[in-house]
């Protein structure tokens, strides 16, 4: 009778968790889920010549406990064989409820890209290949800061951000180079 009612329980509780993870959501002025990105959002080097900046995100309904966030953008589709990490944020307050690049709150930090440095890099993927996903995260987090500093690889920073996920919202948008004419 124990067990039965601490499964009960313990199902109740998983239950509630994944409800409030739906309700965990991300949006963006500057991007729309499955649209194409602008040249705003393009790297600029490497061959690409846009304006390399980072949209903006806002995010809502985060699950309770969350302790802080942090914000991804990865394109699994660059041929590399592991992907090629954009940006990533760590250790946004858990006040906080959205993200504009040029006003990154106290605390939080922006670490190494695939580019080899800090801070947001755009869309720069090969010329004639399909277009590429940009999937841009937010992750509640069940700690305040986690122990990196700004040379952190996006394999390390990933590591951690699933140690310590309590949810995640996505927005996916795209992005393809043409030729010149």
């Amino acid at each position: 009778m124990l067990i039965r009612r601490f499964s009960q329980f313990t199902l109740a509780l998983v239950a509630s968790s994944m409800l409030q993870a739906a309700d965990f959501t991300l949006s963006s002025p500057d991007l729309q889920t499955g649209q194409a990105m602008s040249r705003q959002q393009e790297f600029n080097g490497f061959g690409c010549s846009g304006d390399n900046r980072a949209p903006t995100l806002n995010w809502q309904h985060a699950p309770a406990g969350t302790r802080s966030f942090a914000v991804t953008v990865y394109d699994p589709d660059a041929p590399t064989g592991s992907g090629w990490w954009h940006w990533l944020v760590v250790n946004l307050p858990a006040t906080s409820n959205g993200l504009r690049a040029k006003a990154l709150p106290a605390g939080a930090l922006e670490t190494r890209t695939d580019y080899g440095q800090p801070g947001y890099g755009g869309a720069c993927p090969p010329v004639g290949d399909a277009p590429h996903r940009y999937i841009h995260t937010v992750w509640a987090l069940d700690i305040e800061r986690l122990p990196v500093d700004a040379q952190a690889s996006g394999a390390l920073v990933g590591y951690l951000l699933n140690q310590h996920a309590l949810g995640k919202a996505q927005l996916t948008a795209t992005y393809q180079r043409r030729a010149q004419p």
